[in-house]
């Protein structure tokens, strides 16, 4: 790393780095949030600086959870519970909100020798977390906004943003103020001999606790990349891939990459990845203090998925030049008001939808437009951000228990399509023009997260009038938006129409998956976009083979958590999977994601004659494998009537033997399908506790019913030992 030491040396630090897990809990139904012995987080970050507290605030901040450093009570807020309630939940058990409860519990008298008893947590730490309560308190007090008290401040890792919540004014005011006096951080090295020996290294980090900078700004030469940050469900190694190939096209147009992201479990924070490294926070104040230090010849937001686009209006309003497309077109689309507008100038079709701040006005809606519906409160809660309601009742407590509508907070809602097919079109497109594109389709019918959904290129289902449709679309949205870069839309398709749900201009998380299919890297597209006056339009031919991307989920690390999927993203991962055809390719990714082909026995519970009736085939092909069927009363029954023979277990809260339960226990069946009908009004029902005891006792269990009709025909039609195994090469190329 250093370029100039021997291998056998002693790391000498002169810095603190603090490293904190990334949870997304509150995106289960029915999880335990306490964190002990077994692992619960999807990702971390690393925040550095040259005290702890430096460090830690900055890591805070890096977690993206909108939150402004150690103090920050945004976790507690809207949750209705009185000061006490909450120190006396949070404080005595182990939760990812613990760190947030510590400044609170010291603000209302509670001692640190108390919270050491109480937590655990070495008495060190919570006085530098009490530090920076008190330097905050005494800001709050006397608003002393001098030069001294600034730098101390910054030193200590406080936010512009948080200063200014605490005297009354904006993160820009504060920010103009201190650059006025002239506080702005200083670019330090990652220097693992501390300053003893010589050291070359393009591993930075930002730091008020300085007085020189390590390293020459960039220049015009320079390009920089803004990460994705922690790994979390909805951003993941997908927007490291799209990262990092950004970084190695680059190299074509002779310019050095800047890459700005404080994940250390990725690729693109290799130290030898990059021309030059910013291990730290994703926040407007940190980009913008490397931007103005640096000078580059402009910013890429498109590619780290959606954190760094949310920054592109606030850096492209600051000043900096974005490369790719412009700042109000990313707005356009992602202002649902602005792009709906737009979709009917071009007079594409979409789901009716509307804001409303009044309960009355939206249950008007709901009647009008037909249930269900899918509602977006316009702030995420702690809990799911959104929610598909069958009627009027459930539309009304969901509204209540979110606080969500209200002059302040209006929320969205829009009609709910079901039996719809879900198409993604991804593309990079130069000055308004599609130059590649891809179209892919869902397994599952719309009502899955796109994120938890299983992709299929090519396409199986769909016909030349509705690929054409998709196409046109494509090309009119380009245009309107005038893009220069990597985007996707995601479609809604039935009887031959197609209807947009959203646009995102940055490249999704489907884009390693397409362009490991296809051999063409879509991000090499892109830069070729950015540094060329025209690139030519490259026509993909159609796949000889299948591939399939389907979603890795933790359940069984997540205690109580549902696994059944919703409109909110739970995977924590994905695998892709090649084969001659559909059944193939998606029998090899279910066992990719820990499934097994079933020897002992398949248990099935069926919600609704309609349900039962689609899996008939199934079931008759189940039949043939020889294998004991189990099924619950009214399913067994249908299917018995029908000629298949089925052995009844009773359901767990019926208590009778033989019970659905013990079968799991004694290890009696090694598939579950458990389709319920419509919805689950319930969270903690029978159904949903078969669900979880079948994931407790490492069962592969199947909620969808077209992915299970799907893996009952591909155990029927192929046998594991003799499928070819070929390596990828061998597909592309064939």
């Amino acid at each position: 790393m250093t370029g100039v030491t021997q291998a056998c040396f002693e790391p000498s630090l002169d810095y603190v780095v603090v490293k904190i897990p990334r949870w997304d809990l509150e995106k289960f139904k029915g999880v335990d949030e306490t964190i002990g012995t077994g692992m619960k987080s999807v990702g971390e970050v690393m925040g550095i600086g040259r005290t702890f507290e430096e460090a830690y605030q900055k890591a805070i901040r890096m977690l993206d959870l909108e939150f402004e450093g150690a103090t920050s009570e945004k976790v507690f807020a809207n949750s209705g519970e009185s000061v006490d309630d909450i120190i006396a939940k949070y404080l005595y058990t182990p939760t990812p909100k613990r760190m947030f409860v510590l400044p609170l519990a010291m603000r209302h008298g509670i001692s640190i020798e108390q919270i050491h008893e109480i937590t655990g947590i070495d008495a060190w730490f919570l006085l530098r977390i009490r530090h920076i309560v008190a330097l905050e308190h005494a800001l709050q007090e006397n608003h002393d906004l001098s030069a001294p008290r600034l730098c101390e401040l910054k030193q200590m890792g406080v936010s512009d943003k948080r200063i200014g919540e605490l005297v009354g004014k904006t993160g820009l005011e504060i920010r103009a103020l201190r650059k006025e006096l002239g506080i702005t951080p200083f670019v330090f090295q990652i220097d693992t001999l501390g300053a003893e020996f010589p050291s070359e290294t393009n591993y930075l980090y930002t730091t008020y606790n300085a007085q020189h900078n390590d390293v020459e700004p960039t220049g015009q030469d320079g390009v920089m990349i803004i990460g994705s940050g922690p790994y979390r469900i909805g951003s993941s190694v997908e927007f490291d891939w799209t990262s990092v190939s950004t970084v190695q096209a680059l190299k074509k147009y002779h310019k050095s990459s800047i890459v700005i992201n404080c994940n250390p479990e990725t690729v693109s924070t290799d130290y030898d990845m990059s021309d030059r490294l910013y291990f730290d926070e994703l926040t407007f104040e940190r980009i913008a203090d490397i931007c103005e230090f640096e000078s580059p010849l402009g910013v890429i937001v498109s590619v780290g998925g959606q954190t760094p686009n949310n920054r592109a209006k606030a850096l492209q309003k600051y000043g900096f030049h974005l490369l790719g497309t412009d700042a109000q077109d990313i707005d356009r689309a992602e202002d649902r008001n602005k792009f709906s507008a737009l979709l009917d100038s071009l007079q594409i079709r979409q789901p009716e939808w509307d804001s409303f701040s009044d309960l009355e006005e939206l249950t008007s809606f709901g009647e009008r437009v037909g249930y269900p519906v899918l509602v977006r409160p316009s702030y995420v809660l702690s809990g799911s951000a959104m929610n598909v309601c069958y009627d009027k009742d459930e539309l009304i407590q969901y509204v209540r228990e979110a606080s969500a509508v209200s002059p302040e907070y209006p929320v969205t809602v829009s009609k709910f399509m079901r039996q719809v097919k879900e198409i993604e079109l991804d593309a990079v497109a130069q000055h308004g023009e599609i130059k590649v594109f891809i179209i892919s389709e869902h397994l599952e019918n719309a009502g899955v997260h796109s994120g938890d959904a299983t992709i299929v290129l090519p396409p199986q289902t769909l016909n030349n009038e509705t690929r054409s449709r998709i196409e046109e679309v494509g090309r009119a949205v380009a245009k309107a938006l005038n893009i220069t870069g990597p985007f996707n839309v995601q479609f809604l398709a039935k009887d031959n129409q197609v209807y947009v749900i959203e646009v995102n201009l940055r490249a999704s998380r489907t884009f390693p998956f397409i362009s490991k299919v296809t051999g063409i890297n879509f991000i090499e597209v892109f830069v070729d976009a950015l540094f060329q006056d025209e690139i030519p339009a490259i026509t993909i031919p159609t796949p000889t083979f299948v591939a399939v991307k389907a979603p890795q989920f933790s359940f069984s690390r997540l205690t109580g958590a549902d696994p059944v999927l919703r409109v909110e993203m739970a995977s924590t991962g994905e695998v892709a999977c090649f084969g001659e055809d559909l059944e193939e390719a998606y029998l090899k990714a279910i066992i990719a994601t820990g499934g097994t082909v079933p020897h002992k026995g398949v248990f099935i519970s069926l919600g609704g004659d309609e349900k039962k009736e689609k899996f008939l085939e199934s079931m008759q092909l189940l039949s043939t494998l020889g294998i004991p069927l189990y099924a619950t009363e009214r399913t067994c029954t249908y299917f018995r009537e029908r000629g298949i023979e089925t052995t009844l277990l009773y359901k767990i809260h019926e208590q009778k033997a033989p019970n659905v339960l013990t079968y799991f226990a004694d290890n009696k069946i090694d598939l579950a399908v458990n389709i319920v009908e419509g919805h689950v009004k319930k969270v903690l029902d029978d159904d949903y506790a078969m669900r979880r005891y079948a994931v407790d006792h490492n069962i592969p269990l199947f909620t969808k019913l077209k992915q299970a009709r799907l893996f009952v025909q591909a155990i029927v039609a192929k046998d594991l030992d003799t499928i070819p195994i070929k390596s990828w090469d061998e597909y592309r190329h064939e």
